[in-house]
Order: structure tokens, then sequence, then C-alpha cells
């Protein structure tokens, strides 16, 4: 069946991804200690970009990872920045709910960095990521982060054309508060166990994390 959903591709070109990499990661990994996850898990990152952060996971021991993008451009990025574990990065439509052929159809870890704004269907998204979930398997995702007193403060320093991307083609479409995308998470089927916000003071966070496990 043919996608209702047009992608517009970014044109990655720098495989340290975008100025959110630099806070995001950094916390996720802590995350990902504090979990005490095993090293043999598998993981998936669900929107995976120019690879970054699957070749950081593959380096610290996670070897079972692998990483989807829908650009083309990502991907082609990923596997020549990082030759040694080419073979660990895909190029797959997140709306698609079979993964590509040559990885596994489920995880015990799956990973949403900065994706979800993107999205035009967030729902079908997530729907297919509780599909790819094992039984009680967990999901870290991350999204910029809007609450009352950073939408406030935008909305004093005049800065709404900017804040909301208004002009690029391929940027945010969507805006989650911890409310919202706690909600969403709830129902398609997730227990969020921990929230974090990430760069920046706390309530002006650049994004927020959270952590999820599959129910049922």
């Amino acid at each position: 069946m043919q996608n209702r959903y047009h992608y517009v591709e970014f044109k990655w070109k720098d495989e340290t991804g975008t100025c959110a990499h630099t806070y995001i990661v950094p916390a996720i990994l802590k995350i990902i200690k504090e979990l005490n996850l095993k090293l043999d898990l598998k993981i998936l990152d669900a929107g995976c970009g120019g690879g970054n952060l699957i070749n950081v996971l593959y380096n610290l021991g996670f070897n079972n990872v692998w990483g989807f993008d829908a650009s083309e451009s990502a991907i082609s990025l990923a596997r020549k920045s990082f030759p040694r574990i080419a073979d660990k990065f895909f190029k797959h439509n997140a709306y698609e709910s079979r993964l590509p052929d040559g990885i596994s159809q489920s995880y015990d870890l799956i990973i949403s960095m900065e994706v979800l704004e993107h999205c035009y269907s967030p729902q079908e998204y997530l729907r297919n990521v509780y599909k790819w979930l094992n039984k009680d398997g967990s999901l870290i995702i991350t999204t910029p982060y809007q609450g009352f007193l950073k939408n406030l403060a935008v909305a004093l320093l005049n800065k709404f054309d900017w804040h909301f991307e208004a002009l690029r083609e391929g940027g945010h479409i969507k805006f989650f508060s911890k409310r919202t995308l706690s909600f969403l998470l709830h129902k398609e089927g997730f227990d969020i166990i921990r929230f974090k916000g990430a760069g920046r003071i706390p309530y002006l966070w650049k994004s927020m994390i959270l952590v999820a496990r599959k129910r049922g």
C-alpha cells in the first residue's frame, strides 16, 4: 500500500547530527547506564539520522544495535562515516510497520531521538514502535520541550517565527508539552517511568526525554 504521508528529504551533511545531539546523547547514555541494561540486548534507533548514536552505543559494547531513517542522505552518510558498522544502517519509512529485511523485527529497547516533531502522524509512528518492541520492552523518546514558561518567554521575546520554524522546509510540524506527549504515549500502550529535561535551565529546557515501557 502506498504511504499517504509525504516525506521531505532532510539533507544530512554531518554525522555528528544537529546541535541537539550535543546535549541529548549524553543524557540518553546516562539513562541507559542508570537502567543497568545488558550489553546483549537488541536496540533500534528509529530515526537514526547520520548514525552518531548507533556508533556511540556500538563502541560502548552494544553490538546488537541497528538504525533506520527515511532520509537517503542520512543513511548514505552513516554508512560512509562508520564503515565498520555500515551494515547496521537501513533506509526505511517509519510509517511502514514491517522493518527492512536483514534486521530484527523486534527489540528490547527503541530510541526515538528528535523524530516525533517531524511526524505527520505521531500516532502511527508510535503504533509501529509498540509493535517492534518485545514484551516489557523500553522506549526512550526525546522531542523539543514546550511548556508554559518556555512559551511565555518565546512570546515575550517575540521569537515565535524563529522558534516554530515556519519557513524551514521539512522543519518541526508537531509541538509537545510533557502533558500531551505523556497522554499520547499512554494512549498508544506505554507506561511512563521517567521524565527528564535536557538542555538549558529547568522549565526552559530545549528538549525533554521520556522513558516508557510497553504495556501488555
